[in-house]
């Protein structure tokens, strides 16, 4: 079994993410399209659709595929909001570069991978969600453009920093 480095403390200097993934949000009015997750890390967490990159694809490619993957649309109006990293206890360290758009093509569909469904961006399902979402969510929503550094022992978050950011 593969060890982990402790997450107790941690000197993000020179850190990169073993995995680089993606997250995609689709906001329309006051509406937010996000899904049950049905498989891989995170399986049964509500989350936006998104996933890891292939070789040599950009996180805005990647992130386009995966919603088409997981959700059946084409969202063309993608652009960057967020850079998330994680340092867990249990699972490798990922980069996470966040998109939010509007407009798409298609109608959210259920996959393999996912249960899509809207919520009211005043309702959103927070205690359904990995805990570090709540703090950072409704920031970007607002507009803000942010960076993030999270530590988690298990599913437990144990220490954030929150900042903004220029893409």
């Amino acid at each position: 079994m593969r060890k982990f480095p402790a997450v107790k403390e941690y000197d993000w200097a020179g850190w990169q993410g073993e995995i680089i993934a993606t997250l995609l949000f689709v906001v329309q009015g006051d509406k937010i399209l996000l899904i049950e997750k049905k498989r891989g890390h995170g399986a049964g967490k509500v989350n936006g659709p998104g996933g890891k990159l292939d070789e040599g694809e950009s996180p805005l490619a990647c992130a386009i595929r995966e919603t088409r993957e997981e959700l059946l649309i084409e969202v063309s109006d993608a652009r960057k909001v967020a850079e998330l990293w994680f340092q867990m206890s249990d699972y490798p360290s990922i980069c996470c570069h966040v998109f939010m758009g509007g407009e798409y093509v298609g109608e959210p569909t259920e996959t393999e991978e996912a249960v899509p469904f809207w919520a009211d961006l005043a309702d959103i399902p927070y205690e359904r969600m990995w805990e570090d979402d709540r703090h950072w969510l409704p920031r970007i929503l607002k507009g803000e453009i942010l960076t993030g550094k999270f530590l988690f022992e298990g599913e437990k978050m144990i220490s954030m920093e929150i900042a903004p950011a220029r893409f």
